[in-house]
């Protein structure tokens, strides 16, 4: 009986640590792995070795530099990636039977979206789900959800990349140019867009480095023009604060500058030419089944429409 139990405790510790290598394969770090896992890397590290000692077989090489498997730690990880991942899907299933959901989920959000598409909802959402944990991470950087341990990302309907499902969370965005009084004042306000080549403009970096061409809207249809930025940033609430200081003209959306443009501390120019882009948009993996907190989520932010819909 004695020894009966001892084997069952291993086979369970055995399963936690085949969840850590496979989480780590995921991952390809220690660090990542680790906070989708709620452990330190450390901890991470000294139980990948106690699990190595006991099969005998290196899963995975580790150094400075890279987290790599090795040939048999990839055999693992084909063998036991899908059994897992259909153990998650059926945990998460329970959800259904509950009186209230529970579970962590990991949101990647684009910048602009956090305050005004997921932060408006989110006290609503606490006090209908007290026991679901959500975990939202901000960042324009494009990346793989899935690879970095995400169970969703909410970015502009246009740059989701096509092998993701997508669901619309907001109305389409308008886009627009406002500058503070002070500085219009002194340079002038630009009557057309090519106007803004004697004008100091306020760069927007993209999540892939590249400097955004701002966008307009005119009797031909939509063209972009190429602004002249010797001040840059990559996220909009860097460039307000910016503006209205009167270091250059703005380019964002709407739905961020209107709270400026309403106190006074900027004007919108150029509206006659202002274009309408994708609204932010929910995507997943289509090979993964979307947790409830996320479908939780996203079912709220459509009732409570901040931005529309």
């Amino acid at each position: 009986m004695i020894a009966r139990a001892g084997k069952a405790a291993g086979g369970r510790s055995m399963l936690v640590e085949l969840t850590y290598v496979v989480t780590i394969a995921r991952h390809r770090s220690f660090r990542k792995a680790g906070l989708e896992l709620g452990i330190s890397a450390s901890g991470l590290s000294h139980a990948l070795k106690g699990l190595e000692t006991r099969l005998g077989v290196r899963l995975i090489n580790r150094t400075n530099r890279s987290v790599t498997l090795t040939a048999a730690g990839q055999e693992l990880c084909d063998a036991i990636g899908k059994p897992f991942e259909s153990i998650d899907r059926a945990v998460e299933d329970l959800n259904r039977f509950r009186d209230s959901p529970r579970g962590r989920v990991r949101l990647n959000v684009v910048a602009d979206a956090a305050p005004l598409l997921v932060g408006p909802v989110m006290g609503v959402f606490a006090d209908r789900y007290p026991e679901i944990e959500v975990d939202v991470v901000v960042s324009n950087r494009m990346l793989d959800v899935v690879g970095e341990g995400f169970d969703a990302g909410i970015r502009y309907g246009g740059t989701v990349p096509e092998d993701m499902v997508a669901q619309r969370l907001s109305a389409d965005t308008r886009w627009v140019v406002a500058g503070a009084p002070s500085y219009l004042d002194r340079f002038g306000t630009p009557a057309v867009p090519t106007d803004l080549a004697a004008h100091r403009c306020l760069g927007v970096r993209l999540g892939n480095d590249r400097i955004y061409d701002w966008e307009f809207l005119g009797p031909e249809g939509e063209f972009a023009v190429r602004v002249t930025s010797r001040i840059t940033a990559d996220d909009t609430r860097a460039t307000l604060t910016m503006a209205c200081a009167g270091a250059g003209l703005l380019y964002g959306p709407e739905g961020a500058i209107k709270p400026y443009v309403e106190r006074g501390d900027l004007r919108l120019v150029l509206t006659d030419w202002a274009t309408t882009g994708p609204g932010y948009h929910l995507y997943y993996s289509s090979r993964r089944q979307l947790p409830p907190g996320i479908r939780l989520l996203a079912d709220l932010i459509r009732e409570l429409r901040p931005l529309g819909l």
